[in-house]
């Protein structure tokens, strides 16, 4: 996904300097505690869910390039236990994220645009989740997006665990939209997608909790978890993301007591803190509301070497943003 100058430095300086959750991992993450991706097919991973199907499963995909295909990664090993190939579709142009919805059902969200919101219309894929996990093919639902709005960038597509409903957020560096789908998907001519909510983030991926009552939104360098509220999303606290080289995804896990933070790139790691609202974990790694990295076994060195890229990251931001007002 193409990205403005200022936040790719920002990114590259967070990347370079972060200390990775897997500095110390002996090769098993265990399930839902963070775990790498060890697949070279993967090098992009942008979007990530946890199957409710399969425990300690997560499906994930390539940003682009790649081709038609969800990954099903075993989060105790960080091994690919199967590859399915998506058939009954077209060629995948930016596929951006996935969720699964009620009755195990795998959602896919081809909804990036590289031109900054020019594409006149996006798609998404449905497909069942299989029952037996292996390299197979599977024959999917291909739906057309459009927006009530025009049209714009998105990386984050969510389906509501409860009603099965779709919706999107769109990514504006100065906060975006929640977007809400058609009651049902129709295969036959456009689904219109109409803002309902505004959300005060640059998303770059969400996800519901399995109870379908939280809405956890994640972006670069922060997040933001909302009440549902039947859709009128109301505001609870401030996520602590995790520092990571270019953070595109996000999970709960399948029980609700993790979100699970992936990033892009080659042997990248998935980070799990404790969701918002739950009793701590007790452990020294668990989260605490105020930044600590879930995980990390630098434990409180971390968080200050975190402090201090997160100072020198902000401080490149408003250095080249200064420049570009001088020109």
């Amino acid at each position: 996904m193409r990205r403005s100058f200022a936040v790719l430095a920002g990114i590259l300086l967070t990347g370079a300097c972060a200390l990775p959750a897997s500095a110390a991992d002996g090769g098993d993450g265990g399930a839902d505690q963070g775990f790498p991706i060890k697949d070279p097919r993967i090098t992009e991973s942008s979007g990530l869910a946890a199957s409710r199907l399969h425990p300690g499963i997560y499906w994930t995909h390539n940003d682009s390039d790649d081709g038609p295909y969800l990954y099903a990664v075993d989060s105790r090993t960080g091994k690919t236990v199967a590859r399915l190939t998506l058939r009954g579709i077209g060629a995948p142009r930016d596929v951006e994220a996935v969720s699964i919805g009620p009755h195990d059902e795998i959602y896919v969200g081809d909804i990036g645009d590289n031109f900054g919101g020019k594409w006149p219309y996006v798609w998404i894929y449905r497909l069942p989740e299989p029952k037996v996990l292996k390299d197979q093919t599977v024959t999917a639902k291909q739906y057309v997006v459009k927006y009530e709005n025009g049209p714009r960038d998105a990386e984050s597509l969510i389906v509501h665990p409860k009603t099965g409903r779709v919706y999107i957020i769109d990514k504006k560096e100065d906060g975006g939209h929640l977007y809400e789908g058609p009651a049902t998907l129709s295969t036959s001519g456009a689904n219109v997608f109409r803002p309902v909510a505004a959300v005060d983030l640059w998303a770059t991926d969400a996800a519901f909790s399995p109870d379908g009552r939280q809405l956890a939104v994640r972006g670069y360098f922060g997040g933001i978890y909302y009440d549902w509220n039947g859709g009128r999303i109301k505001r609870k606290g401030s996520l602590a993301v995790p520092l990571q080289g270019q953070g595109e995804s996000l999970s709960y896990s399948a029980d609700g007591s993790r979100l699970m933070y992936g990033s892009e790139g080659d042997g990248s790691y998935v980070q799990a803190k404790d969701a918002p609202g739950r009793p701590a974990s007790g452990s020294p790694s668990a989260d605490d509301g105020a930044g600590s990295f879930a995980g990390d076994p630098m434990g409180g060195a971390s968080l200050k070497v975190g402090a201090a890229v997160v100072a020198a990251g902000v401080a490149v931001l408003l250095g080249l943003r200064l420049l570009r007002r001088r020109r």
